[in-house]
């Protein structure tokens, strides 16, 4: 007769466990990379594509309600009007330092919220930290509404600004 197994305090399942975490980690990244990929290649396509009408900013209103109702009535929702013009925003904020062979590497949401920063350099620094620091959006809003990047431009001690920023 066998012996039943208690799994759940098994070695064996915490490692199972543990590479089936790391699986869903790696779809959500690659998924939300994707996303960004695609709305920064959206909003250049939408660009060229208003540099080519006549009354660009006429047509470019025109031209990103169609798209909307459009992608809308096929895709679901998604794809608003705002939204719409957010990737043509994205692109347009990041054609300069992006191209498709540089991934990006945060989520969309990290990106709206950035794309309203409007110093470059700031922009630049935040995204550098939410990248090296792994900082989720509630913590990229915490470190801007503390004004991280004014304080270490305004510091002597940047380093020890910086530190405390990150402990809290």
């Amino acid at each position: 007769m066998n012996k039943p197994i208690n799994i759940e305090s098994n070695t064996f399942y915490n490692k199972v466990a543990e590479l089936l975490k790391k699986a869903r980690q790696s779809v959500v990244h690659t998924v939300n990379q994707t996303m960004v990929i695609t709305y920064f290649e959206i909003g250049k396509m939408i660009v060229e594509e208003e540099q080519v009408g006549q009354v660009r900013a006429e047509y470019g209103k025109q031209l990103v309600i169609e798209l909307s109702r459009h992608l809308s009535t096929e895709f679901g929702k998604g794809f608003s009007v705002t939204n719409i013009q957010q990737m043509r925003n994205f692109y347009l904020v990041y054609q300069k330092q992006q191209t498709v062979s540089v991934k990006f590497k945060l989520s969309w949401s990290h990106y709206l919220k950035l794309m309203r920063i409007d110093n470059e350099n700031e922009r630049s620094f935040y995204e550098i930290e939410c990248t090296n620091n792994n900082w989720s959006l509630r913590e990229l809003q915490r470190q801007f509404d503390a004004a991280l990047y004014e304080r270490l431009v305004l510091s002597k001690d940047k380093k020890g600004v910086k530190e405390l920023s990150e402990k809290g």
